[in-house]
């Protein structure tokens, strides 16, 4: 077990004097000095008890019998990289599985927000993952939920997380913060739970994460700032960023799956010539798929790098920001005396291939290969089994009532917007027959439908959303549905729906695609209905198949999945549908599906 730097210092200076011989040193190696923005080249590193001892020009003096030495080769030495902002869950695997995944692409510390499990199994559930977090051979560090349920009296999660559910939390070992302030109507209007939360994480002298979702920048975005949240990752355009920084916030900047803010936003540090100390990059979101075959922090350098910033800006926004920001900077993000020995030998700062990636001064990956074993966590029998319908559904449980006289429909309409976590409030107009408000196809008008999960009660609600493009009869259902995670179903076809739904139940939660009556594609994930315990690969491949299976079913949208799963996070505009109903976040209302009926 790695031990802090105040009991390590005596080892790391009788290493830096030669005193006694390091554990391992890299030599010839150039330096990425994240602190003075240099290349320095002829760099040598040393380590000892999983910290760093000594940088410098000539560690030679540190080699003893048993030291291993590692030649660079004239190659990069880039600190571990930070994830600042995550959801583990989303990767739809453990958090051991997920850290399998990210090692080898030069991740080694990741600031996961768990409130996915926290609105299944509640406190519960995040004391797990923080167990298995702590379990690790890399930097896991977990901020409490906050949020749970993100919009109390708009929607019904699984579990309630309360102030001093919240407090007890922030004493846990490896909790660093409070996690994403998504009820940011709440802080605006002085909610009691909201402030009790962030006054206990400011006491405690830890982080606030916030999520200011709302395009307006006027008093309320004021207000949620007065309000103490510290940093923010819902920005989608420069403007936005801008607003942040000059508040005091963090501008994280994310990259995920399907979120793509950082080429707007970043445009605050290239073109406007923000500070760029204060900006982050994060991923939110990650489905497996992505990890295996794209990467993660590494992606998101990349991207950022691609988008204008220097190289070394770009590392400095994945590794000393992200740090500082978490009051982390003697622990974590540079190659600097007495931090973690966390770092990633590379051949070029731009492309960023993960040559070598070292953990607490252990190998770790190799050429994209794990070069350690990682043990499996396995989860207990309390966590599985989550999924309660009540009852096997039909496909009349789908069905939208109206006027029995009246043949047409003006309805609201939840439009998916490709790559962005927000929606767009539209309208229809469609058939009614036989008093039962109708799909429409082709204007890419399909159902959605909402079924309760967590207790059994066999509630459905139905609503439209348009921009997935089916065109043929189907139906796909997932029980990742953010953030109360009930069970989403959107299709249009209602025998399908149903099918898609029972399935499900019958699996303890996934995700499923039904076409015509038949199985394309299915996700089994026991764990509380949002993870699997698989290998990343293994649901990497099983992801892969319901991709190819909605394009099957006519559906283009890049990572579509990704649009379906957050159809019921009622804490970003504009329409989303929830267990209460279709709810406008514009208004933070309850609003009708069906507007007006008439006759053609």
């Amino acid at each position: 077990m790695l031990q802090s730097w105040s009991k390590t210092a005596p080892e790391l200076v009788d290493v830096a004097m030669g005193r006694k011989p390091a554990d391992l040193v890299i030599r010839n190696g150039k330096w990425v000095n994240v602190y003075s923005g240099e290349i320095i080249p002829g760099t040598d590193i040393a380590v000892k008890a999983g910290r760093f001892a000594y940088v410098g020009p000539n560690a030679s003096h540190t080699i003893g019998e048993g030291t291993r030495v590692v030649d660079a080769g004239g190659r990069y030495l880039v600190p571990g990289l930070c994830d600042a902002h995550m959801h583990v869950e989303s990767g739809l695997v453990t958090v051991t599985e997920f850290a399998r995944a990210v090692i080898p692409h030069g991740t080694t510390t990741m600031f996961i927000d768990p409130h996915e499990i926290a609105n299944v199994l509640g406190l519960a559930g995040v004391r797990l993952m923080n167990e298995e977090a702590q379990s690790l051979p890399v930097n896991v560090l977990v901020q409490v939920p906050s949020c749970v349920p993100s919009a109390p009296g708009l929607e019904t999660a699984g579990a309630e997380l309360s102030a001093e559910d919240v407090a007890e939390a922030l004493a846990w070992p490896n909790v660093i913060g409070l996690g994403e302030m998504m009820n940011f109507p709440g802080v605006a209007g002085n909610d009691p739970k909201m402030m009790a939360e962030i006054a206990a994480t400011q006491d405690a002298r830890l982080t606030v994460g916030g999520h200011y979702a709302s395009p307006h920048l006027g008093r309320e975005f004021h207000a949620y700032a007065a309000g103490g949240p510290a940093d923010d990752h819902e920005g989608t355009t420069v403007d936005d960023a801008i607003a942040r920084v000059r508040q005091g916030m963090r501008a994280m900047l994310r990259l995920g799956s399907a979120w793509y803010d950082v080429a707007a936003q970043i445009k605050a540090v290239t073109e406007s010539g923000l500070d760029p100390r204060n900006f982050l990059l994060c991923t939110d979101d990650s489905h497996s798929g992505t990890l295996v075959h794209d990467g993660h922090m590494n992606r998101v350098v990349r991207h950022a790098i691609a988008q204008g910033l220097k190289p070394v800006t770009a590392i400095q926004m994945a590794t000393l920001n992200t740090a500082q920001h978490f009051g982390l900077e003697r622990e974590i993000g540079s190659i600097a005396p007495g931090r973690r020995a966390d770092l990633i030998v590379t051949s070029d700062l731009a492309a960023l291939p993960i040559e070598m990636v070292f953990a607490r001064g252990e190998l770790m990956a190799e050429n994209g290969t794990l070069a350690r074993d990682i043990p499996a966590y396995v989860y207990p029998e309390s966590a599985r089994n989550t999924v309660h319908l009540g009852r096997l559904l039909a496909a009349a449980d789908f069905d939208i009532p109206s006027n029995a006289r009246a043949t047409r429909a003006r309805v609201n309409v939840i439009g998916v917007v490709e790559n962005q976590a927000p929606t767009r409030a539209l309208q229809a107009e469609v058939a009614i027959e036989n008093g039962l408000v109708q799909m429409d196809r082709a204007n890419d008008v399909c159902q959605i439908a909402l079924v309760e999960r967590h207790r059994g009660t066999g509630d459905v609600v139905n609503a439209f959303v348009s921009g997935f493009g089916y065109d043929s009869d189907c139906a796909m259902a997932s029980t990742v549905a953010h953030d109360s995670h009930h069970m989403i179903v959107v299709g249009t076809n209602k025998a399908d729906m149903a099918k898609a739904a029972n399935r499900l139940h019958e699996v303890g939660g996934g995700i499923v695609v039904i076409k015509e009556g038949r199985e394309l594609a299915l996700v089994e994930l026991p764990v509380a209905g949002l993870m699997s315990d698989q290998r990343a690969e293994i649901v990497a491949e099983k992801a892969a198949a319901i991709v190819e299976a909605m394009r099957a079913c006519g559906c283009r949208l890049n990572n579509a999945y990704m649009q379906h799963s957050l159809l019921a996070l009622v804490v970003i505009p504009e329409l989303r549908i929830s267990d209460k109903g279709l709810i406008d976040v514009r208004t933070f209302q309850k609003t009708d599906v069906i507007l007006s009926t008439h006759s053609a």
